[in-house]
């Protein structure tokens, strides 16, 4: 608890709720498609309990705080806080209702709903059904925020979107460069922007490139100035011209390619063929969310930052301005007049 920040105007539920959210940014980038959650136990006012989500596929956050507690006979006289609604679906593990049910918590506090279809008000109404006090909406908008990106994919049907991208102090994000000159990136921020970037991607599910970049700069899109899980890579390529020996392509991490043509899958590189017409986009974003990926970065180029941009489609940009000036060269996307 040393380490939460708390407002004089807490209330005591805040301050257990800020505890929550606190463990639960702990495993950012760690728990996608699932939501990053954190969980306390609480008795008498003091915490005799914590835990969160690590990462996909592990226990939950209230299965890892029940389990924390030495004294279970404190339980049934115990609160668990926790800042997103528990599961009550059985998945790759058992539902945390079930489990809180068995340990005779008699009153949990929950920060926001979860707008999943498998859960939306059913582990609240079965808590609530098998007599447990419940308390909602504490620091409901904090909860929902450290969670955008589950929010948004639940509830717009689609990843959230990050658009970023690096330009010169004149509007320009690349020089004006040779047919045959690939796998050169133009510098225009330093090694802090670079190590930034890579933070970024550890906190994304997904980065995806358009052909040109893939050709000219010849990116890994790998995390390497961070620590963290690997996204999946997503590039366009609409005739399967990119060469093989791209970085992409070097089967290290998982590639997905969006394609006009047929194209066999490999061991790490996944081919889905869409139409690239005016609907691109969209077609991209849908065949996303199929794959449960809840969140994307597009790192370039202009016209497929562009494309989105255009289509309404994104919900965040981060744009680094450089203090270099080409004067000339392939010019930044532009973002609408209110961003």
């Amino acid at each position: 608890m040393n380490n939460v920040l708390i407002n004089e105007s807490d209330t005591l539920h805040q301050i257990f709720m800020r505890r929550c959210l606190e463990l639960a940014a702990t495993a950012s980038g760690y728990t996608a498609p699932n939501p990053m959650v954190g969980a306390v136990v609480v008795c008498d006012g003091r915490i005799i309990g914590e835990g969160f989500h690590r990462q996909y596929g592990e226990p939950h956050a209230e299965a890892n705080a029940i389990r924390s507690v030495r004294k279970p006979e404190l339980l049934e006289r115990s609160t668990l806080y926790v800042n997103l609604e528990p599961c009550s679906h059985h998945g790759k593990t058992p539902p945390c209702t079930d489990i809180i049910i068995a340990s005779r918590i008699p009153h949990i506090v929950v920060g926001s709903s979860d707008p999943n279809p498998k859960v939306s008000g059913k582990g609240l109404e079965i808590l609530r059904a098998a007599g447990r006090r419940v308390t909602e909406h504490v620091l409901e908008k904090e909860c929902e925020r450290l969670n955008i990106r589950f929010m948004t994919f639940h509830r717009k049907h689609r990843p959230y979107i990050v658009l970023k991208w690096a330009q010169t102090a004149d509007g320009f994000i690349d020089v004006i460069r040779a047919p045959d000159v690939i796998g050169r990136p133009t510098p225009i921020t330093g090694w802090y922007e670079q190590a930034l970037d890579h933070k970024w991607r550890s906190e994304e599910q997904a980065v995806m490139v358009g052909t040109n970049t893939a050709l000219k700069d010849n990116p890994f899109l790998n995390i390497r100035c961070w620590h963290g899980r690997q996204p999946l890579r997503v590039v366009l390529d609409r005739q399967l011209r990119l060469p093989a020996s791209l970085n992409l392509f070097d089967e290290t991490q998982p590639t997905l390619v969006f394609t006009e043509k047929e194209q066999p899958d490999t061991s790490q590189i996944t081919y889905s063929t869409v139409p690239f017409d005016e609907h691109l986009p969209q077609r991209i974003l849908d065949e996303l969310y199929r794959r449960h990926i809840i969140s994307v970065m597009i790192e370039g180029g202009t016209r497929l930052l562009q494309s989105f941009i255009d289509a309404g489609l994104w919900d965040e940009a981060r744009i680094f301005t450089g203090k270099v000036m080409f004067g000339d060269g392939v010019k930044a996307p532009v973002m609408p007049p209110n961003f």
